[in-house]
């Protein structure tokens, strides 16, 4: 870039953009922009709060399937408070980030004791609940209650970055903080909802991450100063993610000709409490693997090698290789090894088992993740 031109920027002071212009043109374009989504049908405050939480790192299109099937099997706070947590593992298999719903259960359990069962309407007191933070309180506040408080995601944070060319890092508290403070002050009376929901749906739709900006379709071109500098793809500012840890596993498809072999993964911890297959550490070959099966006490009638795969996590990534191993018989492995059998049924209804391992679980011919969620709601 030339240097007048990065001059002409620099006179461009961030806090002389009014950003009280932002408000009218956005709800103007919500109004007719709108996505139908199930949860806006009857926002309550249950029904916002479980949106909301699965809307976390998690695309609306694939939300859709697992919150109708969630409200289903729990349509009410007292009903997510009594749930075990393996149900509530299992009915959120396939969304990762597990911990989203314990806390639920856990926050479900702290609403029914200390608030009759009532979600309550009061910004701190959401905060206070397990799971809870600064942007699920300020939806739940907002859209359910009409409280007039913001709800600051990452697509918030990218679009107001962008209208006005604000060079601060947004992967900073102070900044986020700076931000709501912001948006609290020009928060339309009477509409802070759908000031929210338009705010986070303009960032999903129109103002996106990844690629160009759909610039021609956004109701603020006429005052974004990204877009009039032609810079969008420049904002927002973030410091560097830290590099992710790598983990080799060598995966194991055990089974004879009636189980297959699970076990429980740590109750704390990456996957907290869930089902995984047996893994050895590291890249093993066919040898090892036999040897290792033979610790065990189990005898191979025939192995496999399957495909190698990936999953990367938030901040680790595990690298596996596979292998199918069809033995005699399971049960005279030891009881003292952490394994459990299970049938094809059985490990389909019960077992939650993390979308980490779909390219194995195939081998079971279990419907996992969205697919068994769109079969349960056929």
């Amino acid at each position: 870039m030339q240097s007048t031109e990065i001059e002409r920027r620099k006179v461009i002071n961030m806090d002389l953009f009014e950003l009280e212009q932002i408000v009218e043109p956005l709800l103007t374009w919500f109004g007719s922009h709108a996505r139908i989504l199930p949860w806006r049908e009857e926002p309550t405050a249950y029904r916002v709060w479980v949106s909301e939480i699965m809307l976390q790192q998690t695309r609306v299109e694939a939300v859709k399937p697992y919150y109708e099937r969630f409200m289903n099997a729990l349509p009410t706070v007292e009903a997510l408070a009594a749930a075990p947590e393996e149900t509530l593992l299992k009915l959120w298999e396939g969304l990762g980030y597990y911990n989203r719903v314990r806390n639920m259960g856990k926050a479900a359990g702290q609403i029914m004791e200390q608030y009759h069962g009532v979600i309550p309407d009061d910004y701190e007191q959401l905060c206070s609940l397990a799971g809870i933070g600064s942007y699920t309180a300020g939806a739940v506040a907002s859209i359910a209650y009409g409280k007039p408080v913001p709800a600051v995601d990452g697509n918030v944070l990218r679009v107001i970055s962008r209208v006005r060319m604000d060079d601060r890092d947004i992967m900073q508290a102070k900044v986020r903080k700076s931000v709501e403070q912001d948006l609290t002050a020009i928060m339309p009376k009477g509409r802070c909802g759908a000031f929210n929901q338009a705010l986070m749906e303009l960032g999903a739709m129109v103002c996106i991450p990844n690629g160009e900006p759909k610039c021609s379709e956004c109701p603020w071109n006429d005052f974004c100063r990204a877009y009039q500098n032609r810079c969008m793809t420049e904002y927002p500012k973030k410091s560097p993610k830290k590099a992710h840890t790598i983990e080799y596993k060598t995966i194991l498809v055990l089974q004879d000709a009636q189980k297959a072999a699970l076990q429980k993964r740590p109750d704390k911890g990456l996957l907290a409490g869930m089902y995984e297959f047996p893994w050895i550490e590291g890249t093993q070959n066919e040898d090892s693997v036999l040897k290792y099966l033979g610790t065990l006490g189990l005898h191979a009638l025939r192995i496999q090698r399957l495909e190698d795969s990936k999953h990367i996590f938030t901040h680790k990534e595990w690298h596996m290789t596979g292998y199918a191993v069809r033995v005699d018989e399971l049960e005279r492995t030891s009881q003292d090894n952490g394994l459990i059998f299970v049938d094809r049924e059985e490990a389909e209804a019960r077992y939650a088992i993390p979308s980490a391992y779909a390219a194995y679980t195939k081998y079971l011919q279990i419907r996992q993740g969205s697919e068994k969620v769109k079969g349960d709601l056929t």
